[in-house]
């Protein structure tokens, strides 16, 4: 069986995925809003996370999230709310980026992203599930190319008008297919989850 490729995303209503979890965390490009999710705690989205990620048995990051990741989370593997802690530093970490020279001091952690289609091509082969998790502009790429299975994007009720957005305007023009339907917590925070398939945008008219 083939393994599958996973984005998931934290995003406000009108599409912005840059910096969610920090006020440090991405900056770039003026945006003065990194840090947002903090503000809008989800009820339900720790547990729904924990359970996406049952099946995990890879990460694919871009090297910006890679390095987020590395700062914090080999330090946060400890008693029950370790878990995905413990889970990101067991499994191996593969980081696409062009940069031949690069220093990945977290365990278990490997440079990808010469070719990118025949890296996921690679990566399915050897695992079940691979998940990326942020990495905007390796997202841009994977949606450009599409080279997915399953996106999840847990929608906040937000507007910000600026920021990196999640589809960009190369995205591969296809038709997502919903998974389950979602269901908003206290917050009015929704998990949609969407599976590629076959088919494309199709046009006509409402006229008779």
């Amino acid at each position: 069986m083939t393994g599958r490729i996973l984005i998931d995303l934290f995003t406000t209503l009108d599409g912005v995925a840059q910096g969610p979890g920090g006020v440090d965390e991405d900056t770039s490009g003026g945006f003065r809003f990194s840090g947002w999710q903090a503000g809008y705690p989800s009820s339900r989205m720790g547990e729904g996370v924990a359970k996406g990620m049952q099946r995990l048995d890879a990460l694919l990051l871009g090297r910006r999230t890679y390095d987020i990741f590395a700062s914090y989370w080999p330090h946060h593997t400890d008693g029950p709310s370790g878990e995905i802690g413990r889970l990101f530093d067991r499994v191996p970490k593969y980081v696409a980026t062009r940069e031949a020279d690069l220093d990945l001091p977290w365990q278990g952690s490997v440079r990808v992203g010469d070719d990118l289609a025949a890296e996921i091509a690679d990566l399915r082969e050897r695992h079940d599930e691979v998940h990326v998790i942020g990495s905007i502009d390796l997202v841009h790429s994977l949606l450009a190319e599409g080279l997915f299975d399953e996106l999840n994007l847990w929608v906040y009720p937000i507007l910000l008008g600026a920021g990196k957005k999640v589809f960009g305007d190369d995205a591969l023009p296809s038709v997502l297919g919903l998974l389950e339907p979602p269901a908003p917590d206290d917050e009015g925070v929704l998990l949609l989850r969407y599976g590629r398939t076959d088919r494309v945008p199709e046009v006509g008219t409402f006229a008779d």
